[in-house]
């Protein structure tokens, strides 16, 4: 088999491993959780014969690995089981806001992601001078501040002051693509600000990197401009570590947009998953951790396979 094709049969299998792992410690992390759902569905007044059975019908009386293999079973099936709180079937609301979350993390990088590439060439190109300093300033500042903080400061100047944008991202079918964007614009600015320093960052570094190579140095000696070197030569060559930090930061906006959607009402998984914890609702707070863990695991995986099919030492080897 070509080496290309081993390490990449290597990584999903390591891959699914790592879900596996996952969704054992997902299911006793959330076991051993304080509170009790019978208590809090039936109230402090309920009395003990009414808590005896509706343990039983909910299932809580079986043994941990039973319920796990249940749990982890119908999730393969699809199944996701009903919220314990409402009723609900877990899937069918999860569907809505997992559509949410991945609306708000699509236009979070396709904004974030060129831009940090942008500066981070730009960065490049003027290493050591003031836009380079100014540029690494900013995003590290931004990077620094807890992102509710840059949240509740957008709020107030931009939604109160100049009053351009609400203050909460309320969105729902009904609307518009526009409606829909003006909804999340100041969501989407605030993960843009807290994931552009790490991308940008990268970008520099990697293309710095490459920049010290001996062909880049044949190329300035041939009068090659700089900008052509470094879009030519150096950009293509520094791709691997790019990639992997673009996804790890994707992965970010996915997973770890709770804070974000919590402090702007956004109906999203994040928001989801909060209010059911508050109401010790297991199943939904299992299918939202494993669904979560899939989509990190899974970025990371793309991750994993592009920076080894860029390696020209895996493709051509000897």
């Amino acid at each position: 088999m070509h080496p290309i094709l081993t390490l990449i049969a290597q990584r999903l299998a390591l891959g699914i491993l790592l879900l596996f792992a996952a969704s054992i410690l997902i299911f006793a992390g959330t076991s051993i959780l304080p509170g009790d759902v019978a208590q809090s569905i039936l109230g402090q007044s309920a009395t003990p014969e009414a808590l005896a059975n509706l343990r039983a019908e909910l299932g809580m009386n079986e043994p941990a690995l039973s319920r796990y293999f249940s749990w982890l079973g119908g999730f393969l099936q699809g199944d996701l089981g009903t919220a314990l709180t409402n009723g609900r079937d877990i899937a069918e609301s999860l569907g809505g806001r997992l559509k949410n979350t991945l609306f708000l993390a699509f236009w979070a990088a396709a904004i974030s992601v060129p831009l940090a590439i942008f500066l981070g060439l730009l960065a490049v190109r003027f290493k050591d001078r003031w836009p380079d300093k100014l540029i690494s300033g900013i995003t590290l500042t931004t990077i620094s501040i807890p992102e509710f903080m840059i949240g509740y400061v957008l709020i107030y100047w931009i939604s109160i002051q100049l009053g351009w944008f609400s203050s909460v991202a309320i969105i729902n079918d009904g609307m518009t693509l526009g409606q829909k964007l003006n909804a999340i614009a100041i969501p989407v600015m605030v993960l843009t600000l807290v994931v552009l320093a790490h991308m940008m960052r990268m970008t520099r570094a990697a293309i710095l990197n490459v920049m010290q190579s001996a062909y880049i140095e044949t190329a300035e000696l041939k009068g090659m401009r700089m900008l052509t070197i470094i879009r030519r030569h150096a950009f293509p060559n520094a791709i691997a570590p790019i990639v992997n930090v673009v996804m790890l930061n994707l992965a970010y906006l996915v997973v770890g947009v709770v804070v974000v959607e919590v402090v702007f009402a956004y109906p999203g998984m994040g928001q989801y998953l909060v209010d059911h914890v508050s109401k010790r609702d297991v199943p939904v707070v299992q299918a939202c951790g494993l669904i979560f863990a899939a989509v990190y695991i899974g970025l990371n995986l793309v991750a994993d396979i592009v920076s080894i099919l860029a390696n020209p030492r895996l493709r051509h080897p000897k």
